[in-house]
């Protein structure tokens, strides 16, 4: 991501909608999870999920490309390195946990970075990965954003099992709203990644928590959420 949009993602992530969402289905997932270890998070624009894990009682580590990711994540009292996800300047089996949200669709060699996810994660622990979903939805917020693709299921499922994951659960996020974001990405000219006025971010809220209690996972959404487990 450049600067200006990892700035702009912290600017917003606190109230915006979506990523308040996000962060709830990690929160989900870490009660799942259980007890707490050590936690590695991928390409985290400055630390909004890192601080969900440190809530939880994790010890979290802050890896990312961008020097702005880094600095902003190290004022928010974050523990962060500068490293690149296809080469982690970081030893083997040294995680309980390792996420990448959002990160695999910026990397040509994803499957190097899925390796190293998998090197620096202990046998039995926990990948959570997240990705942008299916190329007709492809519009100027991909190029914006610095995609290079969008996941098909299948896609996702291929690459990461083949660098030796056992995926636990592969399931669709932002159902609902698929066909609203599909009409607006026709017309759109760049990132939409903006404030949103509080009317409509309440009735996006509304709209998105309401699909935690429907039974659409399967349904084609918008992203793509794996949680996954290196075998012991």
């Amino acid at each position: 991501m450049e600067a200006t949009e990892i700035r702009r993602t912290v600017a917003l992530e606190d109230h915006h909608w979506w990523y308040r969402e996000r962060r709830a289905i990690l929160a989900r997932e870490l009660r799942r999870i259980g007890a707490a270890g050590r936690a590695l998070d991928i390409g985290a624009a400055g630390g909004g999920n890192t601080r969900v894990l440190v809530k939880h009682g994790w010890s979290a580590l802050v890896a990312d490309f961008s020097e702005t990711a880094v600095e902003l994540a190290r004022l928010r009292g974050l523990r962060a390195i500068h490293a690149d996800a296809r080469d982690l300047p970081l030893p083997d089996m040294e995680f309980d946990l390792v996420l990448a949200f959002d990160v695999l669709e910026h990397i040509e060699e994803d499957d190097r970075a899925v390796h190293e996810l998998v090197r620096v994660l202990r046998p039995g622990g926990t990948a959570l990965i997240t990705v942008p979903c299916d190329m007709a939805l492809w519009s100027a917020h991909d190029v914006a954003s610095g995609h290079v693709r969008r996941y098909t299921r299948d896609g996702l499922r291929t690459l990461l099992a083949g660098q030796g994951l056992v995926i636990d659960r592969l399931w669709s996020w932002n159902v609902l709203l698929r066909p609203v974001v599909a009409r607006r990405r026709k017309h759109t000219s760049g990132s939409d990644v903006m404030e949103t006025p509080w009317l409509l971010n309440a009735a996006l809220t509304a709209v998105v928590v309401t699909e935690r209690y429907l039974p659409v996972a399967s349904l084609p959404g918008v992203s793509l959420i794996a949680r996954a487990h290196r075998p012991r």
